[in-house]
C-alpha cells in the first residue's frame, strides 16, 4: 500500500488496525461484554488512546532520525554491553509476544472453521499452519491478503451493523467509561489493553513511515493516518464490547465455548450466523497468523542489524521459530478461548519494555531534533508505562495471593 501511492496521507496507520482486529480482539471484546457488560469500555478506549500516542511517537521517530525502530534500538548505545542487554531483552519481548500472538491466532482460524463444518478446531490447526508456512515460503502474501481482509472487514461491519439493530442502552454505555475493577477483570483489562497495543506493531509502523514518508514535515500526515485508522478500529472493538454485552450478559448466559461467539451477529444474521461469522473468524486468524511470524523477522532483523530480505537465512529461522512454536502450543487441549485471551495478555505484559525503550530513544535529541519528546509527551509517555506496568504486576501477583 505504501509503494504503490506515496503521495496518499493515508497507509501504513491501518497496516496497525488490521494486525489488532484478529481473534485476539474479538475474543476479548467478547469476553469484557459476556462477563462485565460495559463495564470495561473504559480500558478499551485507554487502549486506543494509549495506541494512538505511542505509534505517533514510532512514526515521529522514523521522520526524525531516517531509521526505523529496530535499527534505532540497535544505534541507541555503543557501551557493548549495555547493547547487548538492550537487544536480548527487546528481541525476547517481540519474539515471546509474536510467539503467544501466533497460537493465539491459528487457533482462532481453526475455531473460526469448527463453525462453518461443525469439525473440532484441532482438525483444523495442521491446515492453518500449513497454509501459513505456504503462504510464508513462496512469499505470495500478497495475493490473499486483499481477499482476507476484505473478509475481516466485512465482519468488522457486521458487528458495526448489529449495534445499530440490538439499539444498546447508550446511558449504560457512558457510564462504563468511568474506570472501574470488578471483581476477577483485570485479566481481561490487561487483554484488551494487549489486543489493541501491539508492542511488534511499534516495528512495523516506523518502517512503514520510514518507507512512505521522508521529510519532518509529513508529520501532520502521519498524525491524521493514525486518527482515521485507530479511530475506526477502536469503533469496532467497541461495537464488539456491546453486541457481546446484550447477547451474553444483559440475558444472563454465560460464555464459556468459542462456537458461542457467533450469536452476538444473529440479529443481523439469523440462521446464517454461525456460517458467516465462522468464515470471518477463519479469515482473521489466518490472515494474522501469516502476518505475525513475518512482523517478528522484520523487527528482529531491524534490531540485529541483519539484512531484512526475506530470502535471508536469520529472516527465515525466525518466522519459522514463531509459526512453529505458535503451532506446537496449538496441538495441546486448550480451551480455544483461554489461550486466544492469554496472548492478548502476554502482549500487554510485555508492552511497558517496548515503551521504556521507545521513550528513552526518543529523548535523544543529537538524532531527533525538534521531533523529539517534549514535556508533555514525556509525561503521557510515562502514565501509560506505570499504567501497563501495574496492571501487569497486579496480574501476576493475583496469581500468588489466591
Amino acid at each position: 500500500m505504501a509503494r504503490k501511492n506515496k503521495n496518499s496521507s493515508f497507509g501504513p496507520g491501518f497496516l496497525v488496525t488490521a494486525a489488532f482486529i484478529g481473534p485476539g480482539t474479538v475474543t476479548s471484546c467478547s469476553m469484557a461484554g459476556a462477563r462485565f457488560g460495559y463495564a470495561l469500555v473504559y480500558a478499551l478506549v485507554f487502549a486506543v488512546v494509549t495506541t494512538l500516542i505511542l505509534q505517533e511517537m514510532t512514526g515521529r521517530l522514523s521522520l526524525g532520525t531516517g531509521k526505523d525502530l529496530g535499527q534505532s534500538l540497535r544505534a541507541f548505545t555503543q557501551n557493548p554491553l549495555a547493547k547487548f542487554l538492550f537487544i536480548i531483552l527487546t528481541l525476547s519481548s517481540i519474539t515471546l509476544g509474536c510467539a503467544a500472538y501466533e497460537a493465539g491466532n491459528i487457533i482462532g482460524g481453526s475455531l473460526g472453521l469448527e463453525m462453518v463444518t461443525g469439525m473440532p478446531q484441532k482438525y483444523w490447526v495442521f491446515l492453518i499452519s500449513f497454509i501459513a508456512g505456504i503462504v510464508l515460503i513462496q512469499k505470495k502474501y500478497r495475493l490473499v491478503e486483499r481477499f482476507l481482509i476484505f473478509l475481516v472487514s466485512l465482519m468488522s461491519l457486521s458487528f458495526l451493523t448489529t449495534v445499530i439493530i440490538v439499539q444498546p442502552d447508550l446511558i449504560s454505555i457512558f457510564q462504563g467509561l468511568i474506570p472501574s475493577f470488578p471483581q476477577k477483570s483485570v485479566y481481561l483489562v490487561l487483554a484488551l489493553v494487549g489486543t489493541t497495543v501491539v508492542p511488534y506493531n511499534l516495528f512495523l509502523h516506523s518502517s512503514a513511515v520510514k518507507e512512505k514518508w521522508k521529510t519532518q514535515d509529513s508529520l501532520k500526515h502521519v498524525k491524521k493516518d493514525l486518527l482515521l485508522s485507530i479511530g475506526l478500529g477502536g469503533i469496532v472493538s467497541a461495537s464488539v464490547v456491546i453486541t457481546s454485552a446484550v447477547a451474553f450478559y444483559q440475558k444472563g448466559i454465560p460464555l464459556e465455548k468459542g462456537t458461542q461467539l457467533a450469536a452476538q451477529l444473529e440479529p443481523l444474521f439469523g440462521p446464517l450466523t454461525h456460517f458467516l461469522f465462522g468464515v470471518g473468524f477463519f479469515a482473521a486468524g489466518l490472515s494474522s497468523a501469516i502476518t505475525a511470524p513475518y512482523a517478528a523477522a522484520f523487527a528482529s532483523s531491524g534490531i540485529l542489524g541483519w539484512k531484512k530480505s526475506q530470502d535471508s537465512t536469520g529472516f527465515q529461522c525466525i518466522w519459522i521459530g514463531v509459526l512453529v512454536v505458535g503451532f506446537v502450543v496449538s496441538l495441546f487441549k486448550l480451551n480455544p478461548l483461554t489461550v486466544i485471551v492469554f496472548a492478548q495478555v502476554a502482549n500487554g505484559l510485555i508492552l511497558p519494555v517496548a515503551s521504556v525503550f521507545l521513550l528513552l530513544v526518543l529523548n535523544d535529541r543529537g538524532k531527533m531534533g525538534f521531533l523529539a519528546n517534549n514535556l508533555k509527551q514525556n509525561i503521557a509517555g510515562g502514565i501509560i508505562i506505570l499504567i501497563v506496568s501495574l496492571l501487569g504486576l497486579w496480574n501476576i501477583a493475583r496469581l500468588f495471593l489466591k
